[in-house]
Formats: C-alpha cells, sequence, structure tokens
C-alpha cells in the first residue's frame, strides 16, 4: 500500500513541474508578479528571456516525463525506478538551482519546496532504501 501511496506521489510531484512549465511558457501565472524563470543567475547572463524560457520549458516537461516515468516503474514493482527517480531528483534540483535570480524571498515561487521534496527522495531512496519492492 505504502508502495503505490509512494508512486502516486511521485507522479504527483512530476506534474507539478508542469505547473512551472506553464509558467515559464506565461501560459498562466502562478502568482501574480511572479516572473519565474526570468533573471536566472546563470543563464540570464547568456540568453535572453525568451531564450531563458525555452531552456526551462524543455527541461521541465523532461523531468515530468522522467517522475512519473519513475512513478510507473514503481507501481510494476520494477527495481530500475531507483536509478531513474534519483537522476531525476538530482535534475529537477538542477533545474530550480540553475534558474533561480538568486532572490531570498519567495523561495517557494522559485522551487523551494521542490528542492526539499526531491532531497527527501533521495534520502528515502539511498538512506532509507525505500520503498522495498516486492
Amino acid at each position: 500500500m505504502l508502495q503505490i501511496i509512494f508512486g502516486v506521489f511521485i507522479v504527483l510531484h512530476g506534474l507539478v513541474h508542469l505547473l512551472y512549465f506553464g509558467q515559464s511558457r506565461r501560459l498562466f501565472e502562478l502568482q501574480p508578479g511572479m516572473v519565474w524563470p526570468d533573471g536566472s543567475w546563470l543563464f540570464a547572463r547568456v540568453l535572453d528571456a525568451a531564450g531563458n524560457r525555452v531552456l526551462a520549458t524543455i527541461f521541465l516537461v523532461w523531468a515530468a516525463l522522467d517522475f512519473v516515468a519513475a512513478g510507473i516503474g514503481i507501481f510494476a514493482g520494477q527495481a530500475w525506478f531507483r536509478p531513474v527517480l534519483a537522476g531525476t531528483a538530482v535534475f529537477s534540483s538542477a533545474i530550480f538551482i540553475l534558474f533561480w535570480d538568486g532572490g531570498w524571498q519567495n523561495l517557494d515561487d522559485k522551487g523551494g519546496v521542490g528542492l526539499l521534496i526531491n532531497v527527501a527522495i533521495l534520502i528515502a531512496v539511498f538512506v532509507l532504501h525505500w520503498p522495498k519492492i516486492a
């Protein structure tokens, strides 16, 4: 039962990346005045705002698909979910770190909660060796 709950959580965590995809494509605003991923401490130096958003869009869809794949692996009881999930959690964290604007205010709008979830996922998979696949 916990394996199914964890799998659902992983799929939902992946789908949240699609909300940030919508934000980066300017399909909608997650928060009024939210400009993420504009102002990236790294990419804003080499890309204009449109290029920054396109790159974020590609990365976010990729991460969402990988999280969903890992969730399917969990549902199917496949051991390959571990490297897929771990790699995706690291990749997802890198997205939000690289597109961070360097400011400490409103970290939840900039993927701060997602970073904490990714750390918890990595601890669950590598330290606790959880979930056990039956």
